[in-house]
């Protein structure tokens, strides 16, 4: 997986914002990458940061979860997709989950994963609950509630996402975006963008740079 590189002032990362099996049209606006990107990297570093999503859910344990409060100043990753994905939510999951465990037991305390459901009619936060910890960690947050506001948080982070619609043959399919923002505990912007095809190794090799807050 490459590292987008484009002109500041012309191009937008839209190799970057490809979709996945389980995901959507993305009409929402596109960061633009650092032209000083290197090639041959998983990340995607962006030079107009992402503003945290003023979102206020419900967690896995039914409380409100306000998110710019309860990840300030801390490592964070966020990802929007729903737990009847068939491949690429619980393998983007999994992959981080597997990354983290080879962290230092400090950094592992310190990082914050948020998967928000973009099917919160089935994705309530029990099953969420359930589902969190196989699919990827314990430590996981999940975060459940009404669709519009969800919809409009991940609009603000540049991704988008659909209502869920049933198919011709029962199955109920959530089009969203299946980028993984992460959010530096220096500045609380969404600053490095990986797509789907990140594999566990590459945000081994990450991680340790997102949780200083440093550009990998």
């Amino acid at each position: 997986m490459r590292k987008k590189t484009v002109l500041a002032a012309t191009l937008v990362v839209a190799a970057a914002l490809s979709l996945s099996a389980c995901s959507g049209d993305d009409s929402a606006k596109s960061p633009v990458a650092d032209v000083s990107a290197g090639a041959n990297r998983p990340a995607t570093v962006l030079d107009q940061p992402f503003t945290k999503p003023n979102l206020v859910l419900t967690d896995t344990h039914g409380k409100k979860y306000d998110l710019r409060e309860q990840t300030k100043g801390k490592p964070t990753l966020i990802y929007f997709g729903y737990t009847h994905c068939p491949d690429v939510c619980p393998l983007t999951m999994s992959n981080i989950a597997i990354a983290r465990k080879q962290l230092p037991k400090a950094d592992q305390d310190k990082l914050q994963v948020v998967f928000v459901t973009t099917d919160p009619e089935r994705d309530t936060p029990a099953e969420l609950a359930k589902w969190l910890p196989s699919a990827g960690d314990p430590s996981f947050t999940g975060l459940s509630g009404d669709f519009p506001t969800i919809q409009a948080g991940a609009r603000q982070i540049g991704i988008g996402i659909d209502p869920p619609k049933k198919e011709k043959d029962g199955t109920v399919v959530s089009m969203h975006g299946a980028q993984v923002i992460a959010f530096s505990p220096k500045t609380d912007k969404g600053y490095v963008l990986y797509g789907e095809d990140t594999t566990a190794d590459d945000y081994a090799k990450d991680l340790p740079k997102i949780i200083r807050g440093e550009s990998p």
